[in-house]
């Protein structure tokens, strides 16, 4: 009945290089399961739906660009109610639980869930585990109705507590078995859902009737394969208010510079798009892209050309950013916290210290510096009315698929349509910004600010003042130097340069400066 090895990912390949990566299903591990008709068609609410059901064979594309002659590529199960079910209402015994940092949003899919369990199937059972993984041993749980939620979406943090770490398998599936639990709908992020792909594993060994399904939850938008987390859009929005505030502190005051920080552990998404949304920014920095301090083109040296220019500055800084600048002098980079996560600087702090010192070291400017941490006042937010919408879209597919008996997935957008996820896909790596991306060109056209994609050492090459690319290796790019534009740009490396072959930067094939287009010069928008 229970299968004893880990569970292999379920692919089908079809015709013209058609893939699904398809969800584990009840059936697959348990023979015999009798169905049901779903209760949906006798609903009132949907009886205006032409098609109440999703097609068995509706899928999501992964990728939406394609050429004529390219395969059709990667796709999901495709999220919705399902003609038959695997559960009656009756034995329906839910239970949700809400795990790791706090974001906007998290009330709101607590509420949905609910209100889509009870009205949509009729399930009346459904209990909320507080605090946590561990609460499912601890034994901390509260009956959930429509009614005690009716109001939490109003509401920031989550009304069954949190915390991180407390994951142990054994313990929570013994738990789930006593307490005849057969639907577990678990919130978090990539940890959280990796503890989610544990528990359905240990679930199907014992070859248990239950559904585990996650709903991806992170401020920071890392999550892989998903268009975008729930909170994100809040975030974003009230970012601006912490922008708006370090802005009119900046230049309401000679030489003014306002820091903000944002969060972004590993991807600078949110830094990114208030960024690009405030349009008041003079320089964003996050993980992905690396910077340095002083120097030509470095960050002292933009930042006392901008005060010249305009008279003050805001600088925006991800969580995540110049970690490894911090860490030369504040020794904490291999300590972690009980998710996994490493424990990081504060580099907001950080790095308003140093320009501090900086600008009274060289006695040229006498600046005025505001730093901004707005990080606990973003996540304890109600969502807004976009995240709202989602946080609804997330919920319902996640109970549409636990009740058509599918398990050990999560519930996500892909391409703006509603998909079934393995948890293995999910977990398998971290959403970032890609900096040779045409967002993150727009960003430093937004802002103007250099790329600083460079090492000390190649700033030695600005002295030859040559009207052609002189460039390095970076990791896996290569960092182009524009004498003419004193900026650098980030280009990727393809094997013949690795093999010693000339510089295929965008604009940079031998053509002098005066006749290359502007466009040609944003190699990290090609």
């Amino acid at each position: 009945m229970g299968s004893s090895s880990i569970s292999k990912p379920k692919v089908i390949k079809g015709s013209a290089g058609y893939v699904l990566e398809d969800v584990p299903h009840l059936s697959d591990y348990i023979s015999d399961l009798p169905t049901y008709s779903n209760p949906l068609q006798d609903n009132p609410a949907y009886s205006v739906v032409k098609q109440y059901f999703v097609h068995v064979d509706d899928s999501v594309p992964q990728k939406i660009i394609a050429h004529k002659d390219s395969p059709r590529g990667l796709h999901f199960r495709r999220a919705g109610p399902r003609q038959r079910v695997y559960f009656e209402a009756d034995a329906v015994q839910a239970a949700i639980v809400t795990c790791g940092g706090l974001c906007p949003g998290l009330n709101t899919v607590i509420r949905e869930l609910v209100c889509g369990l009870f009205h949509m199937y009729g399930v009346k059972k459904i209990l909320g585990i507080n605090g946590g993984y561990k609460g499912f041993y601890a034994h901390n749980t509260i009956t959930l109705t429509p009614k005690t939620v009716n109001d939490i979406h109003k509401r920031g943090g989550t009304i069954l507590g949190s915390s991180r770490g407390g994951h142990d398998t054994t313990k929570i599936v013994d738990s789930i078995q006593d307490r005849g639990i057969n639907q577990v709908y678990i919130i978090g992020g990539d940890g959280t859902q990796r503890g989610a792909y544990r528990i359905y594993e240990e679930i199907r060994k014992r070859g248990l009737k239950v559904a585990v399904v996650g709903i991806p939850k992170t401020i920071d938008n890392d999550i892989p394969v998903i268009d975008k987390s729930f909170g994100f859009d809040t975030a974003v929005e009230e970012a601006q208010r912490a922008i708006n505030a370090a802005h009119v502190e900046a230049e309401s005051i000679e030489n003014g510079i306002g820091v903000v920080k944002l969060m972004g552990r590993y991807s600078g998404f949110i830094a990114m798009y208030a960024t690009l949304a405030s349009r008041d920014v003079d320089c964003c920095l996050i993980p992905e892209s690396p910077f340095y301090l002083e120097g030509p083109g470095g960050l002292f040296e933009f930042a006392e050309r901008r005060l010249r220019e305009n008279g003050h500055m805001v600088i925006v800084i991800a969580e995540g950013a110049g970690q490894e600048l911090v860490s030369e002098s504040m020794q904490s980079m291999d300590k972690q916290d009980a998710s996994g996560n490493k424990l990081l600087q504060d580099v907001g702090l950080w790095i308003s210290q140093k320009m501090k010192e900086h600008f009274t070291k060289q006695k040229t400017l006498a600046i005025n510096l505001k730093y901004i941490d707005p990080t606990y006042m973003i996540r304890a937010v109600p969502s807004n009315a976009s995240d709202n919408v989602y946080c609804t879209l997330l919920a319902q597919s996640a109970v549409h698929g636990a009740m058509a008996g599918y398990t050990g997935f999560t519930s996500g957008l892909v391409n703006g349509r509603q998909t079934y996820i393995p948890f293995n896909r999910i977990t398998e790596g971290q959403n970032k910004v890609v900096i040779t991306d045409r967002m993150w060109a727009r960003l430093l056209c937004s802002t103007n600010q250099p790329s600083f994609l460079i090492s000390k050492g190649i700033t030695e090459d600005k002295k030859e003042e040559t009207d052609f690319c002189s460039f390095v290796k970076h990791r896996s790019y290569k960092i182009v130097y524009r004498p003419y534009a004193s900026l650098f740009f980030l280009v990727g490396v393809d094997d013949a340069e690795k093999a010693g072959g000339s510089c295929s930067a965008t604009g940079c094939d031998q053509v002098p400066p005066q006749y290359s287009s502007p466009l040609n010069q944003l190699s990290v928008g090609a």
